[in-house]
């Protein structure tokens, strides 16, 4: 059953010290542009001192999100005391600060992940012998950002949220476009009617589309599904134009495994093969089920900064 979704679940919540920081807020482009500064001009043990110093730093001051990641890893890992609560967090936030500083690294540098393992290979052999195109669905989990990267045989367009603040969003995309000519496309999902148009030709010529499945979006289709035994609100539009394009979505995760190491995860493809919204729900499941596996593989790498289930609920979203 398609149901609304009226706020992005996964991104910090904005309160007034956004009004009041404004670009150095967490959300802020001072952080963005700090941040890819700092990555491209120290050397490999100077990276290391930056990400364990900002990463103590912001586990200090984001009160908020330190909550939020506690609560959600409690989903998966259970309940838990007061220190091994904190170290989960800091686990976290060092895992996404890594994750982050190799994503600038990868696209402001000339450093790139040297050591890639792929596990479930087969898979994605079967996969990209197909004529057709063929839709990479992931999570925010890990190397998220780069594995559409990281896999490349044809073109790939990659579809991504864009950022909570205009100025970063700016800053983020003029990174990107500086990678034009590698080989990928990038899509900033915005009210654009257009977009799925665009993306439907570029499968109907064979190409890739790299999609998140875990995050809606304040004005798409939505469906539930459950995870970790609790209620969680997704996007229809993976499944949806998967169905339209008469292609399979194959999972992919890409997990960070040490200083510019990764693991590539395939996973067995989805078809939606039912008609109506009940048809794009269970497809939906079934890749959701597959984020849980991958959040189950490396949970501190699992980079949510809103609390899906507050109060410890078993629902995010309306009924």
């Amino acid at each position: 059953m398609s149901v609304p979704a009226r706020v992005r679940p996964h991104a910090p919540e904005l309160g007034p010290m956004r009004r009041r920081l404004g670009s150095l807020h967490v959300t802020g482009v001072f952080w963005y542009r700090f941040h890819r500064w700092g990555v491209s001009i120290l050397p490999n043990w100077g990276v290391w001192v930056f990400i364990t110093l900002f990463t103590t730093f912001f586990f200090v001051a984001l009160r908020r999100i330190r909550k939020a990641i506690a609560a959600n890893l409690a989903a998966v890992l259970g309940p838990c005391g007061w220190w091994r609560r904190q170290a989960r967090i800091y686990r976290t936030m060092w895992s996404f600060a890594w994750c982050l500083s190799e994503r600038y690294e990868r696209l402001a540098t000339e450093r790139r992940v040297e050591d890639v393992g792929i596990e479930g290979g087969e898979l994605w052999e079967r996969a990209k012998e197909r004529p057709e195109g063929l839709i990479l669905v992931t999570a925010h989990v890990g190397h998220w950002e780069v594995g559409s990267m990281l896999v490349q045989t044809r073109h790939v367009h990659v579809v991504r949220e864009e950022e909570m603040d205009p100025e970063a969003q700016a800053f983020v995309h003029e990174l990107f476009e500086q990678q034009k000519d590698s080989g990928f496309t990038m899509h900033f999902v915005r009210d654009d009617p257009t977009l799925g148009a665009r993306l439907l030709t570029a499968l109907r010529r064979g190409e890739l589309v790299a999609v998140q499945g875990d995050r809606p979006r304040s004005s798409a289709r939505s469906v539930a599904a459950e995870i970790f035994g609790r209620r969680l609100t997704v996007p229809a539009g993976p499944a949806a134009l998967a169905r339209a394009a008469g292609v399979v979505m194959l999972p992919v995760f890409v997990f960070r495994r040490g200083r510019r190491r990764s693991q590539v995860a395939f996973r067995p493809p989805i078809r939606v093969t039912g008609a109506g919204d009940e048809g794009l729900a269970e497809a939906m499941r079934r890749v959701v089920a597959e984020v849980e596996w991958a959040i189950r593989q490396e949970p501190y790498q699992w980079f949510c900064f809103r609390e899906l289930w507050p109060g410890g609920g078993s629902t995010t979203g309306p009924e």
